[in-house]
């Protein structure tokens, strides 16, 4: 399946669907209070770009972003997939397309927050695939059993 990967708003109903979808996803895998979402309103500031990928029809069928944290740290945010296109690398291309944009605003080093268990078992395959190593805890999400941490240092362009 061919699909494109823009930058898009958040503040549209098929992105905000998705997003629901992935709140009633992760629902049931932690604790409420162990579950860092970002709401599409919060998603929409100006610290944060939003990826949405799209179906040959022009349906959203993933999202995924990047959220400015320092002039060289940014934290991938978000990232969710339709249980339609898994297995399709949609993820991966999400994912490849925050690391390039981290690259070009100069970021070097990426960090994600994940859950654990058998639910997210794909997210930390992707993960790691794409080069993510553990870590602790960062920023103020608390270091507990629900949370995996994740980095990723990153170099800048070929072409800078």
């Amino acid at each position: 399946m061919a699909v494109t990967i823009a930058i898009e708003t958040p503040l549209q109903n098929d992105v905000r669907v998705l997003v629901a979808e992935l709140n009633d996803h992760l629902l049931p895998l932690s604790p409420i209070e162990f579950q860092f979402k970002m709401t599409v309103e919060q998603m929409a500031g100006a610290d944060t770009t939003v990826f949405v990928a799209r179906n040959e029809a022009g349906e959203a069928v993933g999202c995924g972003a990047l959220k400015v944290i320092s002039a060289d740290q940014g934290e991938v945010k978000r990232m969710y997939t339709k249980p339609s296109v898994r297995g399709q690398r949609v993820g991966s291309a999400l994912l490849e397309a925050i690391i390039q944009l981290a690259r070009s605003k100069g970021i070097s080093h990426l960090l994600l927050e994940t859950g654990v268990g058998p639910g997210f078992d794909g997210a930390h395959r992707l993960y790691s695939r794409s080069g993510f190593t553990s870590r602790g805890a960062f920023l103020d999400y608390p270091d507990s059993e629900w949370s995996a941490f994740f980095e990723k240092r990153i170099g800048q362009p070929a072409d800078a």
